[in-house]
């Protein structure tokens, strides 16, 4: 089935027949249990699993606390899992120069793990994504969770409902994950301390010194820079994940003629619904982080101690300690906040790479297209592909699992 199948599949109704039943026929709507093949059926009724919007009410619905802590730990156990490859995804996508220094998946993984090593090179900035990923996860889910069977017991297409759903979850748990996420980007970008192969314009020693350097040169708002941006692509990304997730469910239970698919499709439902809208949402993704990790010019007001900050990672050769910044530029704007086109290996941009002086999504959405193409807006696609679709397989699936297993143990714990 192609993409676009997939896309328009979402919102065709469920029913091919919408025709509700006479009042001479309402003893037809009286609903009897599931048949051991996964269909409804009584003397005068028979509903098989093609008419999956009508058994929407007989799905089992764990208790919300359930949800959330089987949601929590599969959300923190696939972003750990996949962190190595989100950081490749971040120095591709943060690399705006020409040519730039990190290409290829794999080449890009190589290089990061020779010069920098596993914990501080590819691994770095997974403090903040713990502390963020298990807490917005909960939310996430128990937020999903309450939508979703909110708008199904209403009379809401189930597709719309999904989507909804992953839509105000992601909402709700963005006020949680946004600052960790902010602090994650911009560690993963730097590397290590010191990082002699990398001048990314920030040299943080760890976690609690980025968050008191930003705190303190940029205020306690700079940990939600971004945050539009990354409401524009995590959004759209959630909505279609658990929409193409639940509708493959769908299609998967159709297929097998039971509720239990098997270990199989449930990992190639998860991952193929987390891939393909990582995939789609590519652009956001890139637009949110080099908003991010953009570097905030040096006000006149910022004294000493913001001029050491900028001219920190200036290699010594270079005798303008805002050619980091801006190589165009004398007069520092301290209002703006422009995503960063500084190179990896100097401080001045090559020829042909425009300062992006913006922090609206669109607008630097149009700059990118208008300086890099189509192909800056798909900057780092490949592990983004990869690592959503990981990180959604190993959600989803150990969600399930943990779903189950905390059923059987409250079943056992009511045996007793």
């Amino acid at each position: 089935m192609s993409l676009t199948s997939r896309v328009f599949g979402l919102f065709s109704t469920a029913t091919s027949d919408s025709t509700a039943p006479s009042a001479g026929d309402s003893h037809t709507s009286t609903w009897a249990q599931p048949s051991s093949m996964g269909g409804i059926s009584d003397s005068s009724h028979t509903v098989r699993n093609d008419d999956l919007a009508l058994l929407e009410e007989e799905e089992p619905r764990p208790p919300y606390l359930h949800a959330m802590l089987a949601g929590g730990t599969g959300g923190t156990c696939g972003d750990m899992l996949m962190h190595s490859l989100d950081t490749v995804k971040t120095r591709q996508q943060g690399d705006p120069t020409f040519p730039p220094k990190y290409t290829s998946m794999g080449q890009s993984y190589a290089t990061i793990y020779r010069q920098e090593g596993f914990c501080r090179g590819l691994y770095g900035g997974v403090t903040p994504a713990l502390l963020g990923s298990f807490p917005g996860t909960v939310i996430f889910f128990g937020v999903y969770e309450y939508t979703k069977r909110l708008m199904i017991d209403s009379g809401i297409n189930p597709s719309i409902a999904y989507l909804s759903g992953g839509f105000f979850a992601d909402l709700a748990a963005s006020v949680v994950y946004v600052p960790s996420e902010v602090l994650k980007t911009r560690l993963q970008l730097q590397g290590r301390h010191n990082n002699p192969h990398f001048n990314s314009g920030y040299n943080y020693r760890n976690m609690r010194d980025g968050f008191r350097q930003i705190v303190r040169q940029e205020g306690f708002m700079a940990l939600f820079h971004g945050y539009k941006a990354t409401i524009f692509r995590d959004l759209p990304f959630s909505a279609l994940q658990f929409a193409f997730y639940e509708k493959e469910q769908s299609l998967a239970k159709k297929w097998v003629g039971k509720r239990d698919i098997g270990l199989g499709l449930e990992i190639l439902t998860a991952a193929t619904a987390g891939g393909m809208a990582g995939v789609i949402t590519c652009p956001m993704d890139v637009v949110k982080t080099r908003i991010q990790t953009q570097q905030n010019p040096p006000s006149p007001s910022s004294g000493s101690s913001g001029a050491k900050h900028c001219v920190e990672h200036v290699p010594k050769e270079s005798p303008r300690p805002h050619a980091l910044t801006s190589p165009h530029s004398h007069t520092p704007r301290a209002h703006s906040r422009p995503i960063s086109t500084s190179g990896a290996n100097t401080s001045i941009p090559p020829p042909g790479t425009p300062r992006l002086d913006t922090s609206s999504v669109f607008t630097g959405l149009k700059m990118i297209y208008r300086t890099e193409g189509i192909g800056g807006w798909f900057r780092g696609v490949g592990p983004r592909g990869v690592w959503t679709s990981i990180q959604s397989g190993t959600m989803l699936v150990m969600y399930q699992y943990l779903l189950k297993q905390l059923e059987a143990y409250q079943a056992l714990e009511e045996s007793l």
